[in-house]
């Protein structure tokens, strides 16, 4: 059987624990994690929310993967698409694990779908076949099959920590 990429529906708030069990059965799983600082009066304080709230993601085959909601305490259920459990791409997993290692701050948006032809002179970064596009400084990412779109905004310092996107940005500039 062949492993794909699912997504697990969890309890509120349960998301960190589903994740620990399934890494203690040794089912491989993704939880992708936002970084956000927040500011008090005296001191700040970092908090690591997940970016999806209740879901995670597991590669697994079709049949583990429907026994999980039996198995694992805090998985509600699949997440299904026309009647099918939704499959997520690997190259969109691996988008999503680039975005939120060097993104801090992400927000989720529904995914239009009308998407409009881009420009060259827009594309400033190419992650795995997706298109990550820079327009008054926020990072987009875009997951058709989740039918979201990943928007972070970028720091002074650079975009994604790469010379390419550093130069394809100054060239944007100009």
């Amino acid at each position: 059987m062949q492993k794909n990429w699912y997504a697990v529906y969890t309890k509120p708030h349960c998301e960190r624990k589903v994740s620990l069990l399934l890494s203690k059965k040794k089912i491989e799983n993704f939880c992708p994690l936002n970084f956000k600082e927040y500011r008090s009066l005296f001191r700040k304080s970092i908090l690591y929310e997940p970016v999806f709230n209740s879901y995670v993601f597991v590669k697994c085959t079709l049949e583990d993967a429907i026994t999980l909601s039996k198995q694992i305490n805090g998985v509600i259920s699949l997440l299904y698409w026309k009647g099918n459990p939704a499959t997520i791409n690997e190259a969109e997993i691996n988008a999503i694990r680039e975005f939120t290692k060097e993104q801090h701050d992400i927000k989720l948006e529904k995914l239009n779908p009308k998407i409009e032809a881009i420009e060259n002179k827009n594309v400033s970064y190419l992650l795995d076949g997706q298109i990550v596009r820079v327009k008054n400084k926020p990072v987009k990412v875009d997951l058709p099959s989740l039918g979201y779109t990943m928007v972070a905004n970028v720091k002074e310092t650079g975009i994604l920590g790469s010379p390419l996107a550093n130069q394809q940005l100054s060239i944007l500039a100009n």
